[in-house]
């Protein structure tokens, strides 16, 4: 083969050299029909961050909800803290502002499209338009301020001309501008099916709010009016404050006022806090309380859901990393932290330091629970904890032969222990069930539920704006009011019913410690925490600490109930870590980018 090929190039190189293919794609090509430009809104969609890709997700297993037996994966960079601008590990940045990129070339192509009806036109456009303004805002929340790219970037201007960072509010200013632009031309909700995870008028509207929640918040306000801002000396090169270092209340109406809107949209429209539905076809849990939350992000068709991702799950993500160990198919790793756990309320809703009815100081004891012994902690929790926390001598609702729930034994040669192994086990002596559905087929290398993972959700909107009426300070009855829709659905006391008998809550400080807590439990391992920390400015506090949990190498109920911490490193340094650092390929191939303070 080799001598035929080089007596061919030998006897007609120039020929050869000579040819010149015939079609190159252009973007005429890639609007040239119906078909090819519904491929091309797709593309645009293409760059969004997985969020339940733990491998690659910065936001997933990051923070102290949990501790995982993977810590030779990507993301594990993160809370270990050893990313740097050199090495960033994982970096939104090029791929981001590619994506935008793709989203302004059809905006500027679609109308050419033949056959396309004028309707597909417009909303093509809107959803281009959100994801526009949605890309920017997730830039921005890593970020901080950042480049605006408002339209298709000219690739062959001069270097002196590259574009700088905008600030932070400007950026703000124009993320919502063209989300409200998308949202008047975007239908309500998914025209069919097929459409369920494509950009709509009402998650929209509920990225804004997000938006605004954020830009109030003490990271991006001034520190909030009690704290002093992290970026006085962040500034351009005209000596202009990047982000802002003076607070401005208004900031949380504007965030109250767009979450109101939101909700009202969305309720308008039949979403609501998810109820199970019969038709799932679940007969766990037993208890119909914790088989709503259960089923709450999990159901395909929770109308609580108001924007979701909708890749399927691979092999090695979520619900295997999280279900009770077999060999070769399930990987018993994800494991909530002790400082995770005791986020949960009590039965009776109320931080488990400040009920009267639960023994605080009791709570690392071993005691009897329903199937043997456990740690007194597990026991007179709220409906949440035993919906999405598998502890020793509970109960784990999961598929595995004719089995529809396992009894969790997590001491050293326990079923699920370490055993002698040195990857798949749990490092806590915990397991989380949360986004696990209790008929996921364990036994068999396959992922047999899928689901759209919950991007916007109704309950974060409830929170959203309770949190930003708390912090303006006008309205914390209705404040209260939105944060007891959450607790009502969780099976726990509303603010009033809990607190009454340790005093009440009616002060500012009081239900920023609520809500805070709430959204804590509510939305643990949806992507949020590791956002919450940062803009609330208190991240060095719970992410420069190792994690603890039990003493997984006990053999023993009395060795293994015993308080220890996690052998993994970590790291926050504060403050540079309350913002990712720009790629340093960026930096250097932009003599007007500002690096982000502390890289």
């Amino acid at each position: 083969m080799l001598l035929l090929l080089v007596g061919i190039a030998a006897s007609g190189c120039q020929k050869y050299l000579d040819i010149v293919p015939d079609e190159r794609p252009t973007e005429k090509d890639a609007f040239k029909d119906i078909y090819a430009a519904e491929n091309f809104l797709y593309s645009c969609y293409a760059p969004l961050p997985n969020p339940r890709a733990g491998t690659g997700s910065i936001d997933l297993f990051t923070t102290d909800e949990v501790v995982t037996a993977f810590e030779h994966e990507t993301f594990a960079q993160f809370p270990k803290g050893t990313f740097t601008a050199s090495n960033p590990v994982i970096s939104y940045w090029s791929t981001l502002y590619k994506g935008i990129r793709q989203c302004y070339i059809l905006i500027q192509n679609i109308d050419n499209t033949p056959g396309l009806d004028q309707a597909r036109k417009v909303q093509y456009k809107a959803e281009a338009k959100f994801l526009v303004g949605y890309y920017h805002f997730l830039l921005a929340r890593m970020y901080g301020p950042i480049i605006i790219q408002d339209g298709i970037a000219d690739v062959e201007m001069d270097a002196g001309r590259y574009p700088s960072r905008s600030t932070y509010d400007e950026c703000i200013s124009f993320i919502v501008n063209k989300l409200d632009e998308a949202a008047a031309e975007l239908p309500l909700m998914p025209i069919s099916p097929n459409e369920f995870g494509r950009a709509t008028s009402i998650a929209a509207k509920a990225i804004k709010a997000r938006v605004l929640l954020y830009a109030a918040s003490p990271l991006f306000n001034g520190g909030g009016g009690e704290e002093a801002s992290f970026y006085t000396n962040f500034t351009s090169k005209e000596g202009v404050n990047l982000i802002p270092v003076n607070y401005d209340r208004e900031k949380w109406k504007k965030a109250a006022d767009a979450a109101k809107e939101a909700i009202t949209l969305a309720e308008s429209n039949g979403y609501q806090l998810y109820r199970y539905n019969a038709s799932v076809g679940s007969e766990l849990p037993a208890n119909p309380i914790e088989k709503d939350l259960r089923f709450t992000i999990i159901d395909r068709n929770s109308p609580e859901v108001i924007f979701a991702d909708t890749r399927r799950e691979g092999l090695y993500d979520f619900q295997n990393k999280s279900t009770p160990f077999i060999q070769g198919t399930s990987w018993n790793g994800i494991a909530p932290t002790l400082t995770m756990l005791e986020q949960f309320y009590t039965k009776n809703g109320l931080p488990i330091e400040k009920d009267p009815e639960f023994n605080y100081n009791g709570r690392y004891e071993i005691a009897a629970g329903a199937n043997g012994n456990t740690l007194a902690l597990n026991l007179n929790r709220e409906p949440r904890f035993n919906a999405w926390i598998g502890y020793h001598n509970g109960m784990y609702e999961i598929t595995r032969g004719s089995q529809k729930q396992l009894l969790m034994k997590f001491r050293k040669n326990d079923a699920h222990g370490i055993q002698g192994r040195s990857n798949n086990y749990s490092p806590t002596g915990y397991l989380n069930k949360k986004g696990v559905h209790p008929l996921l087929v364990q036994d068999q290398l396959s992922v047999t539920q899928n689901y759209p993972w919950p991007v916007v959700r109704l309950a974060e909107l409830y929170l959203n704006y309770a949190e930003a009426l708390i912090e303006y300070g006008d309205d914390l009855a209705t404040a209260k009011t939105y944060i007891d829709r959450v607790r009502t659905r969780a099976g726990i006391p509303t603010i009033d019913e809990a607190w009454a008998p340790i005093g009440g809550a009616a002060d500012k400080a009081t239900l920023r410690s609520i809500v805070r807590q709430e959204r804590t439990i509510e939305l643990y391992l949806e992507n949020h925490r590791f956002w919450d920390l940062r803009r609330w400015m208190t991240a060095a506090e719970y992410l420069n600490v190792k994690a603890k949990g039990m003493n997984i190498q006990g053999a023993t109920d009395e060795e293994f109930f015993r308080v220890s911490e996690v052998v993994y490193p970590r790291s926050f340094r504060s403050p540079a870590f309350y913002l990712m650092p720009i790629p340093i390929a960026e930096i250097n191939k932009n003599e007007n980018l500002i690096q982000n303070p502390g890289y």
